[in-house]
């Protein structure tokens, strides 16, 4: 039975998901990102860090949206597991910070003492770069809980053994072509009124959607789903960030990769107007394995290159997506399983001194 509701449901199970899942509001948005910035810039260390750094030097890795779950039918996180243990492994032998973005934890879903109980390893894989002092974590909506509950505090203490601050956002500086430049990360879910503090979005997930997708099995995470012109709320991040001078916003939030402000379909469509030849007959395939509806692709001329995403540590097929930042570059990285090992593969990779801001 369980099979047939599957071939049955998943794909108008997806189409749902996808349209009611996040309800932006522009100026909710423009509002809860411009405040939270000035707010880490005017007084730092209260809601998010300003860490300066040097972009030939120092290295950082950003991972979001785990949600971290029971190792049940309605975690997405479970086959993604190997590949996030094989990453930090790889990141903390090799000097990086790792910011963590949000919704690591998925506390929708489940209570604190189910996620520690099934997710013991991936604390300990964070821990190691808790104690060099190179561990960032930022609340996202599903882990709220970081930051407006008072038994968090003991919580963190229990899982990585020591008191530690979850942050709403946080500032990178740099000097890039003589200029500063700020990363600006947050989880990105302000402004999305599915998700702002929204206790009907809570309770929906928590006692409707969690029964129904354990029981189904279904991941709305595809790859597939991904690749497609950016979805809304990641517009509206997008056009906050364009507006800003020599600054970078990274986020989380939608579980769509975005890279120099634009998605791999939207990369794809710009690469394909210059192509020529067998290249572009190349390009042209994988547009259409990607996207096959008939419509007219947008003009991406004049975008800036102020906005990325990290995508996400849930794919259904196991595959995690992130955000490098090293040797004066920044890269969309996926790991994925070749048989049985877990492989970084580099998406896009640009030169932050060529970066359009």
């Amino acid at each position: 039975m369980r099979e047939f509701l599957q071939r049955l449901l998943t794909k108008p199970v997806i189409r749902l998901a996808n349209k009611w899942s996040s309800r932006p509001d522009k100026k909710r948005v423009n509002k809860a990102l411009s405040d939270l910035y000035q707010n880490i810039t005017t007084n730092p260390g209260k809601r998010g860090l300003v860490v300066p750094f040097n972009a030939g030097e120092d290295r950082f890795i950003i991972l979001s949206d785990q949600h971290k779950g029971a190792r049940d039918g309605s975690d997405i996180f479970a086959r993604s597991a190997k590949n996030y243990l094989a990453a930090l492994d790889h990141y903390n032998k090799q000097g990086f910070c790792y910011i963590n973005l949000g919704d690591s934890e998925e506390l929708w879903e489940n209570l604190f003492l189910t996620i520690k109980k099934h997710n013991k390893n991936t604390f300990e894989a964070e821990k190691l770069f808790l104690a060099r002092g190179a561990f960032i974590k930022i609340f996202g909506n599903h882990d709220l809980y970081w930051d407006n509950d008072p038994l968090a505090i003991v919580s963190l203490l229990q899982i990585y053994g020591q008191q530690i601050k979850v942050y709403e956002g946080a500032i990178l500086e740099t000097i890039v072509n003589n200029k500063k430049l700020s990363i600006f990360l947050t989880h990105g879910h302000q402004g999305d009124l599915q998700s702002d503090g929204n206790w009907f979005s809570k309770w929906f997930v928590s006692d409707v959607w969690a029964p129904f997708q354990s029981y189904l099995r279904i991941n709305p995470n595809t790859p597939a789903n991904n690749d497609q012109l950016k979805t809304d709320h990641n517009r509206l991040m997008y056009e906050w960030s364009s507006k800003r001078k020599d600054i970078i916003l990274i986020t989380g939030h939608t579980h769509q990769p975005v890279f120099r402000s634009l998605t791999e379909l939207e990369i794809l469509y710009e690469s394909l107007a210059s192509a020529t030849g067998e290249n572009q007959a190349v390009i042209q395939a994988r547009v259409d394995k990607l996207h096959l509806d008939d419509f007219r692709p947008p003009d991406f001329k004049g975008y800036l290159d102020s906005y990325f995403n990290s995508g996400c540590c849930c794919f259904d097929d196991g595959d995690i997506t992130g955000i490098e930042m090293a040797d004066n570059c920044i890269r969309l990285i996926k790991w994925e399983y070749k048989g049985k090992e877990s492989v970084r593969i580099v998406l896009e990779e640009s030169q932050l001194k060529d970066l359009r801001l």
